[in-house]
């Protein structure tokens, strides 16, 4: 019998030695690794790197060699290098996030990609919202939250990358557009557009960075609260409150529907928090919007994701899975809608 073995762990962890090799200086022995769940293009490798006496727990983060990266998949992700130095600047400006340590190189046989340092904690939301260890934690997050979005929006744009800057009104483009490659109706979809397009805010007075995924299920935390924000992919120049009102998402509250700031409390505590960090004030107007048009947002990703497996193109249960969200945004825009005038 021919028993079939992944040879994908070997190759990385080789690939991880010489780049380890280079940035420490000396030989160093890769041990524990593992690829942690979820990412399905841009995968997530956790691992210690022994240097002599020392070891060390890092990440990471990867698009495999030959695999198309941000240019294939829109313009709204950013590529691993362009990652890695917001990562650099926001970590560099006091953000809670993981330490970037350095990008790969071709050599590496390993693509695009960077590695950081560990940090405790999970992202899981089911264990996060209901699990004893965090219980202490739990009504401490909005604040932590809205702090860490204070500092976050701070970061010095002259530290930055070049970064897309994207309004309202370019987003909304953005979004009509995907639409339009799907094929068929959406009409709360396109309801929602329309009333997004006929009250979108002023643009923003001074742009900053934005994180562009803040959500549960993109930070960590442990017994203590949130100890880093994950998943820069997003990142783009632009309105600070689109990361507030993406928080506050319905589908992000994971069942915890009575607590709007990611499941764990009020967004007039996660606004304060964010005031009184430094963030400006926030209009609860304009904030509102930001949440609707993370409704639609996510609505629209449910449905380009499903659009993969039922075209054919990418044959994948979890993304045939992922369509049915699509139903449950329908139904939150249409009572965000209605609450809205």
């Amino acid at each position: 019998m021919t028993v079939h073995t992944n040879p994908e762990p070997d190759l990385v962890g080789q690939g991880l030695e010489r780049a380890l090799a280079r940035h420490f200086g000396r030989p160093v022995a890769v041990e524990g690794l593992r690829r942690e769940s979820g990412g399905a293009s841009r995968q997530t490798w956790s691992f210690d790197a022994v240097v002599g006496d020392a070891r060390h727990g890092l990440v990471l983060r990867r698009d495999p060699p030959l695999r198309p990266g941000a240019a294939s998949e829109g313009s709204a992700v950013i590529d691993r290098a362009t990652e890695f130095r917001v990562l650099q600047a926001a970590f560099a400006a006091g953000v809670t996030a993981p330490e970037p340590l350095f990008a790969l190189a071709p050599d590496d046989g390993l693509g695009d990609g960077f590695v950081m340092r560990r940090v405790g904690g999970t992202a899981i939301a089911r264990k996060l919202l209901r699990d004893a260890p965090y219980e202490a934690a739990r009504p401490r997050i909005p604040a932590q939250l809205g702090a860490i979005l204070a500092r976050l929006h701070a970061t010095d744009p002259a530290t930055l990358p070049p970064l897309a800057h994207r309004e309202a009104a370019d987003l909304i483009v953005g979004l009509r557009g995907v639409l339009d490659t799907l094929g068929y109706s959406q009409p709360v979809f396109e309801l929602a557009l329309s009333w997004l397009d006929r009250r979108k805010p002023a643009r923003a007075a001074t742009p900053v960075l934005v994180h562009g995924d803040f959500r549960t299920g993109n930070y960590l935390v442990d017994e203590t609260g949130v100890t880093a924000i994950l998943d820069w992919e997003g990142a783009h120049l632009g309105d600070p409150v689109e990361d507030l009102g993406w928080l506050c998402v319905k589908s992000w509250r994971f069942g915890a529907i009575d607590k709007p700031a990611g499941g764990f409390g009020t967004r007039e505590a996660l606004w304060q928090a964010y005031e009184a960090a430094g963030g400006g004030r926030v209009d609860p107007a304009r904030a509102r919007w930001w949440e609707v048009f993370g409704t639609v947002r996510w609505g629209i990703i449910c449905h380009t994701q499903a659009h993969k497996h039922l075209s054919g193109a990418q044959k994948s249960m979890e993304l045939a899975s992922i369509g049915r969200r699509a139903v449950e945004t329908e139904v939150d825009l249409l009572q965000l809608l209605k609450e809205g005038g």
